[in-house]
């Protein structure tokens, strides 16, 4: 066994992991399926386990649900369904992809590339990257557009999250620095979470904040969020605020701390610039009015103003919730106006302290690698700054302008502006919002090439040339969390297959651009890509870094392997990083000085109205990443929330007559969606929470306006007018039950290796349906098998060949005697039945099912399921399985979700438990659930839940009682 010593590829706390490879005995693998054309054998090594690096200061031994499951989705069986494993070229559009060599497929598409520009010029191509990248990647994609190609067009869906938390760092303290680090949570009295379900979203750093309370109890917890999340669950102090407000909550509390004297006016004479404008425009958010904007409480609103400006130590974690705005930037400096006034910064445990969303989106923006910016925090519009990148890379100049940002770029791409979009590591027709235009665009464009790792993405569908790319586990390079530590990144497994590093796609295609473009060398180079390595590539970085406010020309790949992750700034001859910036109240910003914002509060960029009374917010599940391209392809991840949902409040859901289950119709002004209510105490009347994962992959159906494509047909294009972040946390929607006289579930159980090619088959027919959802099922029986679960509605049955190939596919149909398949048939209630039992171990248990008809013959499907999981022994059951009832005909194992995913504990044990143990603390409680049942005593993540459980057992018995 060899240990290999990595980072996470999953959010930006940038976790330490140990990868434990074997090499694979040569007698398996003798398939053909498992080589490429050149005979080696991408399967040799195969991981068998992760933990977390106990040495990395980020999460100090610690991963979350995710990052403990990357070694299970990095198996062999799952990325031969699910991997780009060979370039792919189409010849034209409607036709299919068919397999070339590397070279064919470089020499294509650097000659498409070359065309293009030849006759539309520079500004006619556009790269659009992902924070997913590694820095090395994201260095040599900058160079090839804005050095060689000659223009700013390439961004990355980093502006989808952290652009905002990067204007904002800019306009108010002078550079994307952020100011903290996570040990400054143990050094707090005070921290401020807002805009962030971090217990969600960053589970690592919540597991350091529950640590930090154990230990001091003195410290107080105030959460912001219009949802009531796990995280707001655990606060001293919770603000429930409406959606958008940010900006006057934070107006609202400076109010309050002038009028108080709870502002530091020697830190604001001494250190700051611009405050007396804004103590003139937060006159206009006095207590009252500003609790009636927000929708809290005067008390609530001084207390939070008292917790922050009154603490030794405040400290405040943000993300989307304020990023995700149209007016993103102004909510993030009104947050560090907070900060500036009170001289909450540049101390240990306090600071305004954004969480970046992936895992190196930092290192991005170190490279310059967005529409607006140069190297090493350079700004496009400064011409000595652009002499300077010019004369480092040895070009003539880089281009003035700035390039498209996200969303314009595809509105470029949709109007014919652009002609040609490299995509890579990422998934727009997933991710962006208003899925129409995106769609639009993809379709429209002359030439779409995706660098991708795995082949069956939204995206993917519109490649004219697929690239099959690397991924984590066999990537080399460097990552820049959130705290700006700089982690090395270490391959565990050969590539897959064919495929190949992103920064050797982009520097291969470089090479054959410099033969068919006009030089632009100014020093006599040959080329502009001289590197051999990924290491050369992060040398000329760290060049370009030299005397800057993130100087890094004291750091080498030796010292990272030899002394670990360390933090910038850490320019030539210091002995080390900083863990905190700011510290003698100097700033990036001209004269040295930070600069208070007065903007404002704004309204969300669409208003609520009779045909679309909700706000729309949309957010992340707990065990799921992104557009689920890899958590999506492992059962056990959809077993803490498995199936797509909008949630609603108990008061709106009665006002609209729908209950937990019912399909309802969400509508905003772009588009429609029919998904199934989930009823929650988390969101207040008037709101709806759809979580961002479930895109056309797992989620789509027919609306008034086309087909919906998942989440993203609902959300906003509006963009932040400085940051240019889309506003996907708010829509106006509508929300109605949907009335569908036909509906169809179906489950079946198949070999792990089977399962995610049989659910990529079954978006086939998701165009049947005005809902189609199909996803995983269990955890993995020790029998290797795993469920694939479909959903349709629709207005009436689809039509029988499409029925007969649907159960065809999911082996309910044959020959007689093939398989024991039971039927039920009532064609003039077009209510139908199949089951296919098979005996196993001398009893007889369900292997799949589908029962379709009206919503009253489909109410089986519930315990039909139970029993295709839990493989009971159906023999004595016979015909009654075909009954279309809700009441099961025989006793029944049901299992709730799945509360902790690393020990498989469910709900239901969990509260079976509780209920055993009522008269204990709530702290006896939690630890007796982790010495019984284990759960919460490995990664965490469920640890808010359990707690969440807890409050709820201890008021239910209170109420008994009373």
């Amino acid at each position: 066994m060899k240990t290999v010593r990595t980072t996470c590829c999953y959010c930006g706390v940038g976790c330490g992991m140990l990868v434990d490879t074997v090499q694979q005995d040569d007698s398996r693998q003798d398939n053909q399926d498992n080589q490429d054309n050149t005979g080696n054998r991408s399967h040799a090594i195969r991981i068998a386990g992760v933990r977390g690096d106990p040495d990395h200061p980020a999460n100090r031994g610690r991963l979350c649900s995710k990052g403990s499951t990357l070694g299970q989705t990095a198996q062999a069986h799952l990325y031969d369904q699910a991997r780009a494993g060979y370039p792919e070229i189409r010849s034209s559009r409607g036709s299919p992809r068919v397999r070339v060599g590397w070279d064919v497929a470089l020499d294509h598409v650097a000659q498409r590339f070359a065309a293009t520009i030849a006759s539309h010029g520079p500004d006619s191509v556009a790269v659009y990257a992902s924070g997913q990248l590694l820095t090395e990647d994201y260095y040599v994609f900058n160079k090839l557009v804005k050095g060689l190609v000659g223009t700013n067009n390439i961004d990355t869906n980093s502006r989808l999250c952290m652009s905002s938390a990067v204007s904002g760092y800019k306009q108010s303290l002078g550079a994307d620095a952020p100011p903290c680090s996570y040990e400054d949570i143990d050094h707090a009295q005070t921290l401020f979470i807002t805009g962030s379900n971090t217990a969600y979203a960053h589970p690592i750093v919540f597991r350091r904040i529950e640590e930090a309370r154990a230990r001091n109890p003195a410290l107080k917890l105030v959460v912001v969020d219009p949802r009531r999340t796990d995280t707001a669950d655990m606060a001293d102090l919770f603000l429930q605020i409406l959606p958008g407000t940010d900006v006057a909550l934070h107006h609202g509390m400076l109010h309050v701390m002038i009028r108080k004297g709870w502002i530091d006016q020697r830190y604001i004479d001494t250190h700051t610039v611009q405050f007396d404008r804004l103590r003139e425009l937060v006159e206009d958010y006095p207590p009252a009015h500003t609790a009636a904007l927000c929708g809290i409480s005067v008390d609530e609103l001084t207390q939070a103003a008292e917790l922050f400006a009154c603490s030794p130590a405040t400290l405040s974690l943000y993300c989307q919730g304020l990023n995700q705005s149209g007016s993103g930037t102004a909510k993030n400096s009104s947050l560090i106006n907070l900060h500036l006034a009170t001289g909450q910064i540049g101390k240990a445990g306090a600071g305004p302290f954004s969480l970046t969303g992936q895992p190196n989106a930092m290192g991005g923006r170190e490279v310059g690698g967005l529409a607006h910016l140069l190297s090493a925090h350079r700004d496009l519009r400064n011409p000595e700054h652009r002499r300077e990148v010019a004369q480092l890379w040895g070009v003539r100049d880089v281009p003035a302008t700035a390039g498209l940002s996200a969303v314009p770029m595809f509105e470029a791409l949709r109007s014919g502006k652009l002609k040609a979009i490299w995509i890579v590591c990422t998934n727009p027709a997933q991710s962006m919002p208003d899925q129409n235009l995106i769609r639009e665009a993809l379709a429209r464009a002359e030439f779409v090439v995706v660098q991708e790792a795995y082949a069956h993405t939204a995206t993917a569908h519109y490649a004219d040339v697929l690239l099959p790319a690397t991924t984590w586990g066999e990537k080399e390079g460097t990552v820049t969390n959130s705290e700006r530590r700089i982690s090395r990144v270490r391959p565990a497994l050969p590539a897959y297959r064919e495929s190949r590093n992103d920064w050797e796609i982009a520097l291969a295609v470089g090479r054959r651009l410099e033969r068919l473009l006009p030089s632009p060398i100014a020093n006599g180079a040959s080329t502009l890509f001289p590197w051999q390595d990924v290491k050369s590539i992060w040398e000329e970085h760290r060049e370009t870094t030299r005397g800057r406010d993130l100087d890094i020309t004291g750091l080498s790949y030796e010292m990272l392997d030899a002394a670990g992750p360390q933090q910038w700034p850490y320019p030539e001859g210091a002995a080390g990083g900083l863990a905190r910036l700011y510290t003698d109240g100097h700033f990036a910003a001209p004269g040295g000085r930070a600069q208070f914002i007065a903007e404002p509060f704004r309204q969300t960029a669409e208003q609520c109205d009779a045909t679309h009374p909700f706000g729309l917010n949309t957010g992340r599940l707990r065990d799921q990443w992104h557009g689920m391209s890899r958590t999506g392809t492992l059962s056990r991840l959809f077993a803490h929330a498995g199936t797509p949902a909008v949630e609603i409040s108990l008061a709106d859901a009665g006002a609209l007559g729908l209950d937990n289950g019912d399909l309802a119709q969400v509508s905003t002004r772009r588009g429609e969606l029919v998904l199934p209510v989930q009823i929650v105490r988390s969101v207040r009347s008037g709101q709806a929470f759809i979580p961002m994962h479930w895109g056309s992959e797992f989620l789509s159906g027919r609306g008034a306006g086309g087909q919906a494509y998942g989440v993203n047909s609902l959300t906003s294009p509006a963009c932040d007018p400085v940051s240019q972040q889309p506003e996907l946390k708010f829509a106006a929607a509508g929300i109605r039950p949907a009335i569908h006289a036909w509906h169809l579930q179906a489950a079946v159980l198949v070999e792990e290796a089977d399962a995610v090619a049989l659910q990529v088959r079954l978006r086939d027919f998701y165009p049947e349906a005005d809902f189609a959802s199909s996803v995983l099922l269990g955890r993995g029986n020790d029998d290797g098998l795993v469920g694939v679960y479909l959903q349709l509605a629709n207005t009436g049955p689809i039509e029988e060949g499409k029925l007969q190939a649907l159960l065809a596919l999911l082996g309910l149909s044959g020959p007689a005697g093939v398989r024991d398949v039971m039927t039920y048939q009532d064609l003039h209630a077009h209510s139908r039945r199949w089951l296919c039992v098979e005996a196993v171990d001398g009893a007889r248990v369900l292997k799949g099912f589908l029962v379709a008809g009206p919503k009253s013959a489909t109410g089986s499907a519930g315990w039909l399921r139970h029993y295709l999981l839990g493989q009971q022994d159906v023999s004595a059951l016979g015909n009654r399985l075909l009954m279309p009832g809700a009441q099961p005909p025989g006793e029944v194992v049901v299992r709730g979700k799945t509360v902790c995913n690393c020990f498989d504990v469910s709900a239901d044990a969990i509260e079976s438990l509780l209920k055993e143990s009522p008269e204990q603390s709530p702290q006896d409680m939690l630890g007796l659930l982790q010495s019984t049942l284990c759960c919460g005593t490995n990664c965490g993540s469920c640890v808010p839940e359990l707690r969440t459980m807890i409050a709820s057992c201890q008021r239910c018995e209170t109420a008994v009682v009373s």
